[in-house]
């Protein structure tokens, strides 16, 4: 495998960051996850381009254009000769010394991988995913800003293994006021009476890439999308529920905390969604070569 590291491109085994780098010391650094179908990035320059919103609000000076990092990213991928697949770009402090102080940092550092995900079994975009709510809550936007993606993810991963110790692959996480955010990295969508649902980014909700995808889809199928605070209350009686990401595409939930929603089974709007937004990943995106 090939690994795009600050300008080369170097074998796995050479793809190496210092022990120094804040980004490994103190989580001090953003980063993307990206997608490509049939030989195309999909929403490439969206995702750049909140990259670099991502920097910019933690104060890193990135060095690179945003059509340059494209044209990395694109590269790396042509290197590994796939056509489908995952990339993770992610931009570090870079090294400095012990201690916080960022700007102690000299420049910051950056790789791209560009390899396969699955982050859910297949049998579940069939049938539905069981999730919980978690314990964990999302931080508060004056702690931790929500649209930033940062490399501090232990709040997502604690509420991750709660997920996993209760026997669930995925867990809403709420707010300090109880409105539901997103799930563990996902954001969350509901159905009911004819109309689409999501939490308010104000809720501690990311501004995900696939969410603007579901909420141009909606436009099409002359489906009204609502924002707003949404509880769990509005979860259990929702007549779908699905969730969205980048990894996970579109999944259908059918139940939270053993509560059924709807049917119990996927809906035919989820069913809408997921064929809408298939058809828009692999017949659109920025070619590779």
């Amino acid at each position: 495998m090939k690994i795009w590291l600050d300008g080369e491109l170097v074998d796995e085994s050479q793809a190496k960051i210092s022990v120094f780098d804040h980004g490994l010391l103190y989580g001090d650094g953003v980063f993307e996850g990206i997608r490509f179908y049939n030989g195309r990035v999909f929403r490439l320059e969206e995702h750049i381009r909140r990259l670099f919103d991502s920097a910019r609000a933690i104060v890193i000076d990135m060095p690179w254009t945003q059509e340059e990092v494209c044209k990395f990213t694109c590269e790396t991928v042509a290197a590994n000769g796939l056509t489908d697949g995952y990339i993770r770009l992610v931009v570090t402090r870079g090294a400095g010394e012990l201690g916080l102080n960022p700007y102690l940092c000299e420049k910051p550092s950056m790789f791209i991988i560009a390899s396969t995900i699955k982050l859910y079994p297949d049998e579940h975009y069939q049938k539905g995913l069981s999730i919980i709510t978690c314990a964990t809550r999302r931080p508060a936007p004056g702690a931790l800003m929500p649209q930033v993606k940062s490399l501090n993810y232990l709040n997502n991963i604690m509420a991750k293994v709660e997920a996993i110790q209760a026997n669930a692959l995925e867990a809403i996480m709420l707010n300090e006021q109880g409105y539901v955010a997103e799930c563990t990295g996902d954001n969350l969508f509901l159905v009911k009476n004819g109309k689409l649902y999501t939490p308010l980014i104000s809720d501690g909700a990311l501004d995900g890439i696939t969410r603007a995808v579901i909420f141009e889809i909606a436009d099409k199928l002359g489906i009204p999308v609502i924002e707003r605070s949404i509880t769990r209350y509005d979860v259990f009686v929702a007549d779908e529920c699905f969730l969205t990401g980048t990894a996970a595409e579109v999944i259908p939930v059918v139940a939270l905390d053993r509560r059924v929603i709807g049917t119990g089974k996927p809906g035919e709007w989820t069913k809408r969604f997921l064929a809408g937004f298939q058809e828009l990943a692999t017949t659109t995106g920025t070619p590779i070569s």
